[in-house]
C-alpha cells in the first residue's frame, strides 16, 4: 500500500491526527502537461488566428479580383433610385 492509503485507511486513524500537518505533503501534485496539450489553449489562441489567416486570404482575394470601376454616364441613371431613397432615408420620409 502507498502512503496516500495508509492515511485514507482506518487502521491508521491515530497517526492521521498526529499527520494532519503533513497530509498535503503525502498526497502526491498533479502532473502538469506542456502548454501545447491544454485543450483550452488551442480555443483561445485558435480562434484568433484563424480570423488573422482569412483576413490575409480576403486581402489577397481582393488585391487580385479588384471590382470593375463604372463609368459615371452609365451608373447616373441606375443610381437614381438609390440616391431617392438615401436622400428619403435622411430626410425622415418628408
Amino acid at each position: 500500500m502507498t502512503e496516500h492509503q495508509n492515511i485514507n485507511s482506518p487502521a491508521s486513524s491515530s497517526s492521521l491526527s498526529s499527520t494532519s500537518a503533513t497530509a498535503a505533503a503525502v498526497v502526491a501534485p498533479e502532473a502538469t502537461r506542456p502548454w501545447w496539450r491544454e485543450p483550452v489553449m488551442w480555443w483561445v489562441v485558435g480562434g484568433p488566428s484563424l480570423v488573422v489567416v482569412a483576413s490575409f486570404i480576403t486581402l489577397g482575394l481582393a488585391l487580385r479580383y479588384p471590382d470593375p470601376v463604372l463609368q459615371e454616364q452609365a451608373s447616373a441613371k441606375a443610381m437614381q433610385p438609390a440616391k431617392e431613397a438615401r436622400n428619403h432615408a435622411a430626410t425622415g420620409g418628408k
